[in-house]
């Protein structure tokens, strides 16, 4: 695993932008595995300069988004359909018909996940997958259970989540309860992982990703089994973890 500790939201942002960049260019089909909330914003905005700027090109870019709320229309302010097209897809060259987000409206959502996991087998691996980090360390809305679920699939979101999410609605009762998700296993076959995260109310988060130790009460811990993941952070999201003692076993870098 490599970890990068950067000054700052904005620097963590390009870090990653430009990692992403570079796989496009380098892959003009790149299949993406994006992610929503307020982490990977700053991520978006420097995509969106960096195509403006002719730095790259988005027109066969195919992408699997994550997850969305069970419950909200696409058109919904708060569905992660609507998140998308608002601070990215709008802003691009990327064709709709490249775009996938699992729906949030179904009669049968035994039947979308399986078919969502299908269509991601129908382009192969996902080329380089872009995550956020939960305060309770969940990956897509892949929460802390006894088992990890490595499909595509509706779980329901932990007490910790909706009160993270809650400041995106107008009360918490309109948080949604639960969600479709991306499963583990699907995260994992990606070729490279980035994961990001910043500010003090991540580091417990990432210390316990970093801890060397393997446990579905911190789904994240998995990403140790990957052999292309990538951390991203800024100094308050690292400020609970022994640098030295990542260096034993990680890549670090220090942009500081």
């Amino acid at each position: 695993m490599r970890l990068i500790i950067t000054n700052d939201y904005d620097e963590m942002s390009k870090t990653a932008a430009e990692i992403i960049k570079e796989q496009v260019n380098r892959k003009a089909n790149s299949v993406l595995g994006l992610a929503t909330g307020s982490t990977p914003l700053g991520t978006y905005r420097e995509l969106i300069k960096m195509y403006k700027n002719g730095e790259v090109d988005f027109s066969y870019v195919i992408t699997f988004n994550l997850d969305e709320y069970v419950g909200l229309p696409d058109d919904h302010p708060q569905s992660y359909h609507y998140f998308m097209y608002e601070n990215l897809f709008n802003h691009i060259n990327i064709k709709k018909e490249n775009i996938h987000i699992p729906k949030g409206i179904s009669d049968d959502f035994d039947r979308d996940c399986r078919l969502y996991d299908e269509e991601i087998e129908k382009f192969g691996e996902i080329d380089l997958q872009l995550l956020g980090l939960g305060v309770n360390g969940h990956i897509g809305f892949n929460e802390p259970d006894d088992y990890i679920n490595t499909k595509t699939h509706i779980v329901d979101l932990a007490e910790e989540t909706i009160n993270a999410n809650k400041r995106f609605f107008k009360s918490i009762d309109e948080v949604p309860r639960k969600a479709v998700t991306m499963g583990l296993g699907t995260i994992m076959k990606s070729k490279k992982i980035l994961l990001l995260a910043s500010g003090k109310n991540k580091a417990k988060a990432i210390k316990e990703t970093l801890n060397g130790y393997l446990t579905t009460d911190v789904p994240s811990t998995v990403l140790s089994l990957h052999p292309d993941a990538t951390i991203i952070i800024d100094k308050d999201a690292a400020s609970l973890i022994d640098v030295e003692k990542v260096k034993e076993n990680d890549d670090v870098v220090l942009k500081l």
